[in-house]
């Protein structure tokens, strides 16, 4: 803070305090929102309450699988040069701060960090992380984080943070005019004592984009507390990146939770859930009897009372007491088939409504563990394909919030950490300018040459440069997903198989024309950027292809000497005889090819040809068989026919001779 800004008078605090306010009424209906999201999403002291109300935790459930599929594992920051051929100043600066955010990122716990931001993300639909000036990132309550009410986020012209800040911290950070400030019991909007803050001042810390400034204000204090110029400067000016957002509101940065897009079925699951419950207690076997045989009533209720597996006889000394009924019309039972009935269809229509809040989530089964037998591995792969095409915008946030993160932590760190401060985060050494000169100077009284060598002064320039910095450098992070080992391995083959055979075939043409190093090189960083592993392994291929330019220029400054020259000569005509004689070798190779897959058809033609005719000659001799089969069944039919009339005509010569018999005595 220069001179001039300390006799300042200090500015007026009611128009950001009427800011705030505004802010927070423009949230309202969405804290509102959020807050019986959190409650119906985990509420230890309702739960815990075995009178209430039966529910299905659909909720709890679609939550707790949303939150690994959208965020799992801490970022990995990847930091390399915006181009390939800026020189060594730019890569080894990059390694330092590269290896400095990987130190940081364990540091920090900025995972822990990133996990609260998620689940702000999947439950309410925003989440807001925050970098301080010493490059630590911290989570933002949603209550406690304010911006400007606009249309898209860079029309946002401030951001603010609530603070709670007790009376001895306030004085020490403030001064004295802290005293005024309105301090009250800080809860946790609970309703319980749980972790309660105590008697705390709300203090707003307000970076404007506008002025240009940071200002601190709070409740009871008609000045600002503090006022001052940013604390670092970032792209963005904001110490906090957008936030990563689900679903807003059109024409507005109003989050939308995905809850309330499936509120009602999940209302409906809970209230058959409930209904269910209910006709579920009612499920028991349960009858009336005649009032007058008391014998009987007693028989029965013995009967009911015995939990015995066996059969149980229970006697009745006097069978006319059964009025000369059966025992089942002695008894009348509840109609517990229709009771069961109807929990069977309440049971079907919840699962037809668990079936919809799936549909509107995009859950598939394959996310949620669920698959059959019968399924094909290309039915499973569609629905986990399609399944994860809504998460992957949440992916995509929280790859896009902690590459914004990291950003910020790699300009707070280049602007004002140290250089041994952060050569001592990554693990380097590097030598300064004042031991390069003594190192060369060495080197000429010995005769040698050194190659040129980066300096701490080199690297401390570039970092520190805002202008020349972010034209040398990029920051890039990994994904922040579980990875497919699957994909992973087959990526990695893919590298492999790629830069080997580029390699085999690029060797023998440096070998031969050193010239062509350069060329190949640049080759093999384009190959190589289309891949994952590729980037990993950026600063290795780079100094792999700086070494292959290097050795092409030695050999390129060797003059050859007439006898290596007639060598070389007499080698390259050998290898082009060996050529020659290869290509005639494999013309040789392929018309005998070509002939063996002649001969192999005509055998094949010939080989299809008898099978053909053996197949006409057994269809043949099958055809002949069943005429003949069919002559002997006309023959026996006619022999049958011939039987038939034979008997026939000896029916009617023994019907004739009864006719002609005369008739005796006794005869009717």
């Amino acid at each position: 803070m220069d001179a001039d800004t300390q006799h300042q008078e200090p500015s007026a605090s009611k128009p950001w305090l009427d800011a705030i306010e505004e802010a927070e009424k423009a949230f309202n209906v969405w804290n509102e929102k959020c807050d019986r999201i959190d409650e119906l999403y985990a509420n230890l002291s309702k739960m815990a309450d075995a009178r209430g109300d039966r529910q299905f935790q659909i909720f709890w459930s679609n939550v707790e699988i949303m939150r690994p599929s959208v965020y799992q594992r801490a970022p990995q920051p990847v930091v390399m040069p915006r181009h390939s051929d800026t020189g060594e100043i730019p890569r080894k600066a990059s390694e330092l701060v590269e290896r400095a955010l990987e130190y940081d990122v364990e540091a920090d716990d900025l995972h822990e960090t990133l996990l609260l931001v998620r689940d702000d993300l999947c439950l309410s639909g925003r989440g807001v992380p925050w970098v301080l000036d010493d490059a630590r990132c911290i989570h933002v309550d949603r209550r406690d984080f304010l911006h400007e009410p606009a249309r898209k986020w860079k029309e946002v012209s401030w951001v603010a943070r609530r603070a709670y800040v007790g009376r001895d911290e306030g004085v020490k950070r403030f001064g004295e005019i802290f005293l005024d400030a309105k301090r009250e019991e800080i809860g946790n909007d609970r309703g319980d004592d749980y972790q309660s803050t105590g008697r705390k001042a709300q203090v707003w810390e307000i970076w404007s984009k506008t002025s240009g400034t940071v200002v601190w204000v709070t409740e009871g204090v008609d000045t600002v507390l503090d006022e001052q110029p940013p604390l670092f400067d970032v792209k963005g000016f904001f110490p906090c990146p957008k936030p990563a957002y689900a679903t807003v509101e059109r024409g507005t940065l109003k989050p939308i939770p995905d809850f309330v897009y499936y509120r009602d079925q999940v209302d409906e699951i809970n209230e058959l859930t409930a209904r269910i419950s209910g006709l579920a207690e009612s499920l028991r076997l349960k009858g009336f009897i005649a009032a007058g045989a008391s014998e009987v009533a007693d028989a029965i209720e013995t009967a009911m009372k015995q939990t015995d597996n066996k059969a149980i006889l229970i006697p009745v000394s006097s069978a006319a007491a059964m009025g000369g009924k059966a025992l089942r019309d002695a008894i009348v039972w509840l109609p517990v088939s229709e009771v069961a009935g109807v929990i069977q269809a309440c049971i079907e229509l919840r699962k037809q409504l668990i079936d919809d809040v799936y549909e509107i989530t995009g859950l598939s089964d394959i996310m949620r563990g669920v698959t059959q037998a019968q399924e094909t591995l290309g039915a499973q792969n569609l629905k986990a394909q399609f399944g994860s095409v809504r998460v992957r915008e949440k992916q995509s946030e929280m790859v896009r919030v902690a590459l914004d993160v990291l950003r910020i932590k790699a300009e707070i760190m280049a602007e004002k950490f140290d250089i041994g401060e952060l050569m001592q985060m990554a693990g380097m050494q590097l030598p300064t300018a004042l031991q390069v000169e003594q190192m060369m100077a060495q080197a000429q009284q010995s005769g040698q040459q050194l190659p040129q060598t980066v300096t701490v002064e080199q690297v401390a320039a570039l970092l520190t440069d805002q202008r020349t910095r972010p034209f040398a450098m990029e920051v890039e992070t990994d994904s922040t997903i579980a990875p497919n080992e699957a994909a992973e391995k087959q990526s990695r083959t893919e590298f492999l198989t790629a830069v080997g055979g580029f390699i085999s075939q690029a060797a023998p043409l440096i070998q031969s024309q050193p010239e062509a190093a350069p060329f190949m090189g640049e080759m093999l960083r384009f190959g190589a950027g289309a891949f994952r592993a590729g980037r990993d392994l950026g600063g290795e291929i780079d100094q792999f292809v700086e070494t292959v330019k290097q050795k092409a220029a030695q050999g390129q400054g060797q003059q050859p000497s007439p006898e290596q020259i007639k060598a070389q000569g007499e080698a390259q005509k050998l290898q082009a005889d060996m050529q020659v004689k290869q290509t005639e070798l494999a013309l040789k190779e392929r018309e005998l090819a070509l002939k063996e897959a002649e001969v192999s058809a005509k055998l094949e033609a010939g080989r299809y040809q008898v099978d053909l005719n053996a197949a006409l000659k057994a269809q043949d001799q099958r055809i002949k068989l069943q005429e003949l089969g069919v002559k002997q069944d006309e023959q026996r039919l006619k022999e049958a026919q011939a039987e038939i009339d034979a008997m026939m005509q000896v029916a009617e010569v023994e019907l004739e001779r009864d006719q002609q018999r005369p008739v005796g005595i006794g005869d009717n």
